[in-house]
């Protein structure tokens, strides 16, 4: 898969240090998926959330943390829309982030 953007999950980790590592290793593992609908993501990732319009909550760093991504599955393309703690998670409309 191909992620947009790593800018977003860098930001996280720059006001959240210890979220780096756990958010690369997710870059990491994405990137060489080949996710073709909601159910493969569910395999790898049990905990994730499918929501409507495409996209999926991610826990990060044992729920420490959440990503949302819009996932464009014929172009295989992940948009990290919104990553963060729960706390900023919660102020955030998911399906308009």
């Amino acid at each position: 898969m191909r992620i947009i953007s790593k800018k977003r999950l860098r930001e996280c980790w720059e006001r959240h240090a210890d979220a780096e590592e756990p958010l690369l290793a997710w870059y990491r593992e994405v990137v060489k998926e080949e996710w073709e609908t909601p159910v493969q993501i569910k395999e790898k990732y049990p905990n994730a959330r499918i929501l409507g319009d495409s996209r999926v909550v991610f826990n990060i760093k044992g729920n420490h943390y959440r990503l949302v991504a819009k996932i464009n599955y014929p172009g295989r393309i992940v948009y990290v829309r919104f990553v963060g703690t729960h706390a900023e998670y919660d102020r955030v409309n998911v399906l308009e982030v």
